[in-house]
């Protein structure tokens, strides 16, 4: 059964020296053996407490937080705010239930049915330009094509605009440059800085953040311009929506900040599900050929339409299980607001909660086989063995991503579409580590070239 590259894991001591020798910051190397191994536990090199949480039942307590004992981790929010404010993504309490009460609608079954036809769209474009590499034989970025390509889909979805406006461009490339450069967990902070520490950015970041709303900006005037009925996008729901107590929409700040995740969460986390989906595809013929049969026997020689698309259950739990493996935020830490008590654990005030769906999602006493790469795991035969809780790459609870079926249904669009026409090839794919930042990427851009398939 074939296992996709992890880091081999390692004591404490070891795995401490590890990081601190690589200089890279990654949080998937630090991780000790036992992170794997407990139901909760507390990791021991910090100065601020972390409590490891990997059991269903105490992290549905954590994550539904009924009594908002454990919002979002400061440092994650420290990290985020220059760009998402106090968004949906970050935000806790009556003030995030006011935000998802109001974007929810946004991504209804009803919007999904909308936005395909722009999914669609931009996976067009894009076969153009797998074209054209397959005619050069050129070598390009795995990592950096999905993430033109779901960056795309959000233009068109959110905006009614492609990414060949230069606008999306330069939002598309300052978001790149946020995501790899950002201060987020780094070592020395998470070991020696106390709970609540500020986290500062570099001038750069920010310039970055402030390049990004201001063209959010310009695009939500094109919106407000019009007739709210000129514009049947995300972006104008969104502008549109209404909190049901006060009858108030959101303020300018607040779109901007809501927009922002939109474009941080909705392109950057899929398109690294699909950079791992891909590379595990290439070195499994098998697997692509099934991905093959299911689109023909759904679809025959004709487009993909919405319908056909739902019907791909073995296509969907081939994403489903990228997922599991390569979770796109792979730490969802909360922070104790005050002295709690999580299962037999009594937490102080500032304790980081450490919930990581990368250990949850290779836990023994949730997976059979849980590092190898099984996507018939999620068949309806084998439901029985899916253990409640234990699978969570958009959450849990009630602040499961708004977003999780929008992600899920352009993942299985692209995968069908690209895998149908093409043999994706990574070069010295032997040679991938994954780190994890922002979101799980390999420590290198994944090269790949693109052979277009004959017509069967």
């Amino acid at each position: 059964m074939y296992e996709p590259p992890r880091p081999t894991s390692l004591a404490a001591i070891a795995s401490l020296l590890r990081v601190a020798l690589r200089g890279d910051g990654d949080l998937l190397s630090l991780l000790p053996a036992k992170a794997y191994r407990v139901d909760a536990g507390w990791m021991g090199y910090s100065r601020r407490s972390i409590l490891i949480v990997n059991d269903p039942g105490m992290l549905r307590e954590v994550m539904t937080d009924p009594l908002d004992i454990f919002p979002k981790s400061d440092l994650m929010v420290g990290a985020l705010e220059p760009l998402v404010g106090n968004s949906i993504f970050v935000s806790h309490g009556s003030v995030w239930r006011r935000q998802r009460k109001m974007i929810e609608p946004s991504f209804s079954h009803m919007r999904l049915g909308k936005a395909f036809a722009s999914m669609s769209a931009a996976v067009d474009d894009y076969e153009s330009r797998l074209d054209a590499a397959a005619d050069t034989g050129e070598r390009f970025s795995l990592d950096l094509a999905m993430s033109h390509l779901t960056a795309d889909i959000i233009c068109r979805t959110v905006f009614s605009t492609s990414l060949k406006s230069q606008t999306a461009i330069d939002v598309f490339e300052a978001f790149t440059f946020f995501e790899r450069t950002c201060a987020q967990v780094e070592l020395r902070r998470l070991i020696f800085d106390p709970p609540f520490s500020s986290i500062p950015q570099q001038p750069s970041v920010l310039e970055a953040c402030e390049r990004i709303r201001r063209h959010l900006s310009d695009l939500v005037d094109t919106h407000m311009a019009d007739s709210p009925l000129s514009w049947d996008d995300i972006a104008a729901e969104i502008i549109a929506a209404r909190d049901l107590e006060t009858g108030e929409g959101f303020t300018r700040k607040e779109l901007l900040d809501q927009l922002g995740v939109m474009f941080l969460a909705g392109h950057e986390t899929t398109a690294s599900s699909l950079t791992w989906a891909f590379l595990i595809i290439s070195m499994q013929p098998e697997l692509a050929q099934r991905i093959r049969d299911e689109v023909r026997a759904t679809a025959g020689d004709g487009p993909l339409t919405l319908e056909h698309v739902r019907k791909l259950t073995f296509v969907r739990n081939v994403f489903r299980e990228s997922l599991r493996l390569y979770p796109p935020i792979p730490f969802m830490p909360r922070v104790a607001a005050e002295a709690a008590t999580i299962g037999r654990h009594k937490v102080k005030r500032g304790a980081m909660i450490m919930v990581s769906p990368w250990t949850i999602h290779r836990h023994r006493a949730h997976w059979r086989h849980p590092h190898a790469f099984d996507p018939d795991r999620f068949s309806p035969e084998r439901e029985h063995e899916l253990v409640p809780g234990a699978y969570l790459p958009f959450g849990l609870g009630p602040r499961t991503c708004v977003g999780a079926g929008f992600a899920t249904l352009e993942a299985t669009l692209i995968l069908a579409r690209l895998v149908c026409r093409y043999d994706i090839q990574v070069i010295d794919a032997a040679k991938v580590r994954p780190i994890a930042r922002l979101t799980i990427r390999p420590q290198k851009q994944l090269m790949a070239r693109v052979v277009r398939r004959p017509i069967d």
